[in-house]
């Protein structure tokens, strides 16, 4: 699908959809509870139906409603035998992975996209130690069997995702298992959503310094859970703000330990300066900040080396559609520059690479200047209705069939 947005302004108010890390966090705990949970404001994009679609491979069973989802748990002890499919979502792979370790004979993971070449170099080096099949091949990965509780010692500058997926696997075990998290920790607050989740349904663990003591035969309970609203989504409706709009958006728990939330301090810094912004708690506001640095004042990000395994290598993609409005970004291997200099209606199409959050970030710019964006569809997977909304803000849309 490609979208033309037309020079238009973007004005009202609008309520922040579901957050997507906390929606994969809260339908897992309730897919390993016993009994029936309730888990409201869930919005259906690709990345949630991946998890459901594996939460019922797994043995858990669900009634969909318009925005939330009546739950089952089952066990992952009795997962095996099944294909898991992932879809392009590497939050559903990587908390599945070690649950799927648990339960004896094989099983296949699958996915499309760039999902498969995401490192998953943490699970296989536990694999490798452990004895127990990792086997990568074109679109799958097969598994065997093997997980158990114990000592682990995981770097704090990789993806919060492997750890996630190994508090909920190890939770699990008959042992007790301590995880010891080797500074600097990035993605922290990531961290502790996982933390709070778990404990939302009964499972609650400590920190003691940089290790997570983790109880072993973990209950799950079922709960009722409303899911908060997204900070990481919210953050490219408030953009528009600073490309002379005036949106606001209810529905944030201000008290969300989301790290992505540091976008309002962050966006003040860029409509006043040119700052030098920190994104290794908040990689996927990379897309978004860049889009508004090219338009204000220029900036710098650092620690941006984890761009290059998203969706897409957000930081070189994303300057390569910023160069088409005539913006100058230098992306260097743990920084992005960008330069203050003056933007234009671009004279080529616009790409979203497959990816939501750069389809997201161009159709913000391109509500000031105009432009086409293709594979527009990519939004799906986080954010479904995001043209729907920013349509009802103001903004003209067009859009037509590839």
């Amino acid at each position: 699908m490609t979208v033309e947005i037309i020079r238009s302004q973007a004005k009202g108010c609008v309520s922040a959809p579901p957050s997507k890390s906390m929606a994969h966090r809260c339908l897992i705990c309730a897919g390993l509870a016993k009994g029936e949970s309730r888990i409201s404001h869930v919005s259906y994009s690709q990345d949630i139906l991946a998890t459901l679609d594996c939460l019922q491979e797994m043995g858990a069973t669900f009634e969909k409603g318009d925005d939330f989802v009546i739950i089952k748990g089952a066990s992952p002890k009795a997962a095996a035998g099944k294909v898991y499919p992932c879809r392009e979502s590497g939050s559903t792979l990587r908390f599945f992975l070690p649950l799927l370790l648990l339960s004896d004979g094989e099983k296949t993971m699958t996915g499309y996209g760039r999902l498969m070449e995401r490192p998953l170099s943490v699970y296989e080096k536990i694999c490798r130690e452990s004895g127990i099949v990792l086997e990568r091949g074109e679109g799958f990965i097969r598994l065997g069997t093997g997980l158990r509780g114990g000592v682990y010692e995981v770097a704090g500058n990789i993806s919060s995702q492997f750890i996630t997926g190994l508090l909920l696997a190890l939770s699990l075990c008959e042992e007790k298992s301590e995880l010891t998290i080797i500074p600097p920790i990035e993605s922290r607050s990531y961290i502790d959503m996982t933390l709070q989740a778990m404990e939302k349904f009964s499972v609650k663990l400590q920190w003691q310094g940089n290790t997570l003591s983790i109880p072993g035969n973990s209950e799950y309970c079922a709960r009722d859970i409303t899911v908060e609203g997204d900070y990481s989504n919210a953050a490219f409706l408030e953009a528009f703000n600073l490309l002379g709009g005036e949106v606001s958006v209810s529905g944030l728990d201000e008290d969300s330990l989301q790290g992505d939330k540091i976008y309002r301090d962050y966006f003040s810094q860029i409509a006043s300066g040119s700052p030098t912004l920190d994104v290794g708690n908040c990689p996927d506001l990379a897309p978004i900040l860049m889009t508004a640095m090219a338009f204000c004042h220029g900036g710098r990000l650092m620690n941006t080396a984890r761009l290059k395994i998203k969706e897409s290598d957000r930081g070189e993609v994303m300057a390569r559609e910023l160069r088409k409005f005539g913006g100058r970004i230098a992306v260097n291997e743990n920084e992005i520059i960008v330069e203050d200099r003056p933007l234009h209606q671009p004279q080529e199409i616009l790409e979203s690479h497959n990816d939501h959050r750069i389809a997201m970030s161009l159709a913000v710019l391109g509500s000031a200047y105009g432009g086409r964006i293709r594979g527009a569809e990519a939004v799906q997977k986080s954010y479904p209705d995001f043209f729907e909304k920013i349509g009802k803000l103001g903004v003209e849309v067009k859009q037509y069939d590839d």
